[in-house]
């Protein structure tokens, strides 16, 4: 048995024991007065004992009636808790829901909780952050095999190059390539573009050889292509690799117009809108294709593989991630008003959107369960809870009808001289 509930029970035997106990007083001096000679003082004593037994007698039978039947009789209008239990559960339900649980009450609770401190407190000590961290890494397994159901993929494979296709995407590609450009990097990527454009043409100078030999004998007849073929493509390949050693030094003019070049692209692309969304649409074209789709799919699997198994060691990147991160959050809500500002007027506009639901669900489900409870299980908890108190009204009626019996026995006593 719950302890609470053991002393609870323990005081109000301790108090029905007293009220029973004065009532009892009360009716031994109504019947001892019987035995005393007729003087006033006994006519007094005994009208002040009959009121306070009247009034002891009324009172038990008005708090056990609100318990159980008084003596077992089934009087009309008695055992008012066990036969109104569902109006009980429904009443108690709408007051909570109605006066407890409103508006007002939740932003004054949470005003004075400090929601912000508590969460930022919470997060950045690390024995706290680190439990929760380590349990976030355990749902990313579930998480990222969610994404692999097939409605999921399907909404993903449509929605990804919606969202990275639009006119936002031009924007984002062109911040992209002007860091590129501002640290030098396409310099880099024109040179490994010349690079295989050297090793490309290597690999293969035979076959161009001889596809530039087969034109000329095609476009000057055979006498021609024989005596002048070799020469000519000994003639080309010189001179495209005359063009590239002329392009491969840093600073050549080439490569200074390559630079002119992505920086005007990049320019409007920042500054044309029109320019943004054609980018924007390539891209899309880009992320639809079944090849790059497959392509993708493939490196999220390999992804998805490493993450799991990372997820899963407890000393892994993904925990000391997750409770940097959180750890950072903590500091965060500790020292930036804006924060923590940010997160109390998103608790409000949540606790706007859903209380109403949940003061009707929360009725509902006090409701049910004062409902649900048999019916010695709710006299026992509510005769707990609120007994002791109608046991001191029942005390209170006992000793008030004595007082009040006593004065209107003197009252009229005084105004008439003698009492029927």
């Amino acid at each position: 048995m719950n302890p609470a509930d053991t002393e609870a029970r323990r005081a109000l035997g301790r108090q029905r024991a007293i009220a029973t106990g004065l009532l009892v007083l009360m009716g031994a001096l109504t019947l001892g007065t019987y035995a005393f000679p007729a003087t006033y003082l006994t006519e007094l004593l005994q009208a002040a004992a009959k009121a306070g037994f009247v009034g002891g007698v009324a009172d038990w039978f008005a708090v056990t009636a609100l318990f159980r039947h008084p003596l077992g009789l089934p009087i009309p209008h008695t055992a008012i808790i066990p036969a109104q239990k569902a109006r009980l559960g429904n009443a108690l339900g709408r007051f909570v829901a109605n006066h407890v649980v409103t508006p007002e009450e939740v932003s004054s609770t949470l005003g004075r909780l400090d929601l912000p401190g508590i969460v930022g407190r919470f997060l950045a000590d690390p024995e706290q952050a680190r439990p929760l961290a380590r349990t976030l890494a355990t749902t990313l397994p579930r998480l990222l095999s969610s994404i692999e159901d097939g409605r999921a993929r399907r909404l993903l494979s449509r929605l990804v190059p919606r969202l990275l296709g639009g006119a936002g995407a031009g924007i984002i590609v062109a911040r992209a390539l002007r860091g590129m450009v501002d640290g030098g990097r396409h310099q880099e990527m024109f040179g490994f573009m010349l690079v295989q454009l050297r090793a490309g043409l290597a690999a293969r100078e035979d076959t161009l050889r001889q596809a530039i030999e087969d034109r000329v004998r095609e476009q000057g007849g055979r006498l021609v292509g024989w005596a002048v073929g070799a020469s000519v493509a000994r003639r080309v390949f010189a001179t495209v690799n005359s063009e590239l050693d002329r392009i491969d030094p840093e600073g050549s003019d080439i490569r200074q117009a390559f630079d002119e070049w992505a920086r005007r692209e990049i320019a409007r692309i920042e500054n044309d809108p029109a320019r943004a969304a054609e980018i924007g649409a390539a891209v899309r074209r880009v992320l639809v294709h079944e090849t790059v789709q497959a392509w993708v799919w493939d490196v999220w699997a390999r992804l998805r593989r490493t993450l799991e198994a990372d997820a899963a060691n407890p000393s892994g990147r993904t925990v000391a991630l997750l409770e940097g991160a959180l750890g950072e959050l903590g500091q965060r809500l500790a020292t930036d008003v804006a924060a923590r500002q940010q997160v109390e007027n998103s608790v409000a506009r949540a606790v706007t959107t859903f209380l109403p639901s949940a003061r009707e669900t929360l009725a509902g489900f006090i409701a049910r369960v004062v409902t649900n409870w048999d019916t010695k299980t709710i006299v026992d908890r509510i005769e707990l809870r609120v007994g002791p108190d109608l046991q001191y009204v029942r005390m209170n009626g006992t000793l008030v009808g004595f007082l009040v019996g006593g004065l209107v026995y003197a009252v009229l006593r005084a105004t008439f001289g003698h009492v029927g």
